[in-house]
């Protein structure tokens, strides 16, 4: 599936019965230690924390409205790669420094997601401590895939 960002996920699977676990990696995304970027196990997806990076680096955007963009972007790879679409998604949970500037700053890009307020997945928004690195917003996700 493509998630209209141009460059479609890659899923490392090893069974084909559809109920293993199976480890989404997605081009330009990788974590620092050996944790796959979400992981698929029959309908249901579950992604690993996922921070803002800009695409192939380990750089993070100074701001929030450019950090949650990565953060779309990611999760439309992590998507496509697992055999699922933003319409398969059940839940998002957000790593905020900020909760009021972030809940105000993901509004406009969770409804151009989810453009149907009879049909948006649970969203929270959950403080973190603010370390004073550039990193103010990450993410997880779970989704559940009919095939």
């Amino acid at each position: 599936m493509d998630n209209g960002d141009g460059a479609p996920g890659d899923a490392t699977a090893d069974a084909s019965d559809g109920t293993a676990r199976r480890s989404i990696e997605i081009a330009d995304f990788a974590h620092a230690n050996p944790i796959p970027a979400a992981t698929r196990i029959g309908p249901l997806v579950v992604s690993s924390i996922t921070p803002p990076f800009d695409p192939g680096t380990r750089d993070c955007p100074e701001t929030l409205e450019d950090q949650i963009a990565n953060l779309f972007l990611h999760v439309g790879r992590m998507l496509d790669g697992a055999g699922a679409s933003w319409d398969d998604m059940a839940k998002m949970t957000f790593y905020v420094t900020d909760p009021a500037a972030s809940r105000k700053a993901l509004n406009g890009p969770w409804e151009e997601r989810f453009p149907d307020p009879a049909s948006r997945p649970a969203r929270h928004n959950l403080q973190v401590p603010d370390t004073g690195g550039p990193v103010k917003i990450s993410t997880t996700f779970v989704a559940y895939v009919l095939d």
